[in-house]
């Protein structure tokens, strides 16, 4: 018997392992569906590029048609191996900016203002740079700044200066606005996922089992309380009971689903897939937010890019040399916060990511030559999706509906456009002007805000950031209280990106690390 059974060891699972199973008296066990993170590209950080076909390693996802963007079936890549999404990402930590939480607080999570959550990011890393009332220095994700970057990351921050914004070298600093390189979550020049700082320090203690290749399919009651995890493993059906709880970590896509393929979820949906209703749930899947992103692509006149770089070499050198060189890359080095002249408040409300190498549909695509892209998200958009069922068996995907552009005003689609044009603004400042070729994408450089909405709605794409579909809240429709215990039962959590009311300004992998952290201490406190 475990005390605990955590789903999902990603960026949240990984975190919930390390700290519940410091108490050496409680059991507890970690499923992951996916491999253990032995694949040496995971951590090599230039060996993202590589990991994008990798099906192993990746759930492969993708939307139902999406009506705003000439109805495209929009590819959602999300982890799945030990460390999750954390494993395959671009290692950039940013965290948002503390209204974000407090909005968090005002609408209904209580507990969850910037005041209450800023400890739980401190307590998570471990920066390079050393602690101060911002940041933590002992914690186990290393943040780092990056040992490499390109000559056309230090041209992009240069652009930014040029349009007027400022240099910023430290995005979960003081001011979030600026322009600057990210840091990045690395230790010693290698990816440092939840898996590599949290969950490897403690592999070996004698209270953590973890299982790869564990599929779960459902999660069992008994009087309304959570008893156990029905999972397959090696081809065989295991039931697993959970003493105290049963806490479920498979983020904003697997969540929701794995609720509602439990019986908690909009009822009539529910027995339409022939499941039997444990809690009627109506918001379950409800209110997806993701961070939508439109890149320009331009060419490059000089060979300085990393479009051209031999895999191998670039690998052989890593691993030779003592992490350091090319390999250390995250590829999105540089990036900024801007306001727009849209801009609602005084959060920054795009965020950029710069990458020296042509990058068109996520990378699948290779294109000749050399290049760069500037991508452009929104990031505090109106519009809301939902994942609900396919069907009523485990194995096959939900159904994603993002919603993109969907909102009433068209509000989201206006700050896109701006995001456009910023993005062909700063490509043709001076900084650029030793390297500037012919535009990509868009092919022009003189394109209306018309044709600028027709550009967005043939290549936008997510940047992968998919939140909300569990949210958190006091209210009765919310599928989790500011506790993250499921409403309608007892002995469930769900504790992940799922609970996150409204999507932060910022990549989302460092606050879903610090909700694990915070829900600790509430098992812990409950426990």
């Amino acid at each position: 018997m475990f005390d605990y059974i955590i789903i999902g060891a990603g960026s949240a699972g990984c975190v919930l392992a390390n700290r519940l199973s410091a108490d050496p008296d409680t059991k507890v066990l970690l499923l992951e569906a996916g491999p253990r993170d032995s694949h040496p590209f995971i951590h090599m950080p230039a060996g993202l590029a590589k990991l994008v076909n990798n099906r192993r390693v990746n759930w492969d996802y993708h939307t139902a048609p999406e009506a705003a963007l000439d109805g495209r079936a929009l590819w959602w890549p999300r982890g799945k191996v030990l460390g999750g999404s954390s494993s395959i990402n671009a290692m950039c930590y940013t965290r948002g900016v503390p209204a974000d939480y407090d909005e968090w607080a005002a609408l209904g999570a209580e507990g969850w203002g910037w005041k209450s959550v800023l400890p739980y990011f401190r307590r998570s890393e471990r920066n390079s740079r050393g602690a101060d009332a911002l940041h933590g220095d002992e914690g186990p994700l290393y943040v780092s700044d990056l040992r490499y970057s390109n000559p056309l990351s230090s041209a992009f921050i240069e652009a930014g200066q040029q349009a007027g914004y400022a240099i910023n070298r430290d995005f979960n600093g003081p001011s979030q606005e600026g322009f600057g390189l990210y840091q990045v979550t690395q230790k010693n020049g290698a990816r440092c996922s939840s898996a590599v700082g949290y969950l490897d320090p403690v592999r070996e203690r004698r209270n953590l089992t973890i299982v790869t290749g564990a599929q779960a399919n459902r999660i069992t009651f008994e009087r309304g309380r959570a008893s156990g995890v029905v999972y397959i493993a090696q081809g065989r059906a295991y039931h697993q009971a959970a003493a105290r709880e049963v806490l479920l970590c498979g983020g904003a896509i697997n969540s929701p689903q794995l609720l509602m393929l439990s019986g908690i979820g909009p009822a009539m949906h529910l027995r339409r897939h022939g499941i039997d209703v444990v809690a009627d749930a109506p918001q379950v899947g409800e209110n997806l937010q993701d961070h939508l992103d439109i890149c320009t692509l331009q060419h490059a006149t000089q060979a300085i890019t990393y479009d051209r770089l031999s895999d191998a070499r670039v690998a052989f050198d890593y691993y030779l040399r003592g992490h350091s060189g090319v390999g250390t890359s995250n590829i999105a080095e540089a990036g900024a916060f801007v306001r727009s002249p849209l801009a609602t408040d005084e959060r920054p409300d795009i965020q950029m990511h710069f990458v020296p190498a042509m990058l068109d549909d996520h990378g699948r695509r290779r294109l000749s030559g050399d290049g760069y892209t500037v991508h452009a998200c929104f990031l505090r958009p109106r519009s809301r999706g939902r994942i609900t069922l396919a069907s009523g068996r485990a194995g096959d995907k939900p159904r994603i509906e993002a919603n993109y552009l969907s909102d009433a005003e068209g509000f989201d689609l206006k700050v896109m456009v701006e995001g456009a044009k910023l993005s062909r603004e700063l490509l043709a400042q001076p900084a650029f002007d030793a390297y500037r070729g012919a535009p990509i994408f868009p092919a022009r450089n003189d394109l209306s805000d018309a044709e600028l909405v027709e550009f967005i709605r043939a290549k936008a794409e997510t940047i992968y950031h998919p939140i909300g579909t569990c949210r958190m809240g006091n209210d009765a429709l919310s599928v989790v209280d500011p506790q993250l215990r499921v409403r309608g039962v007892e002995g469930l959590r769900v504790v992940d990106a799922s609970v996150m009311p409204t999507l932060v300004g910022g990549n989302t992998n460092a606050p879903t690390m610090m909700i694990a952290e915070r829900a600790a201490d509430l098992i812990n406190t409950d426990g």
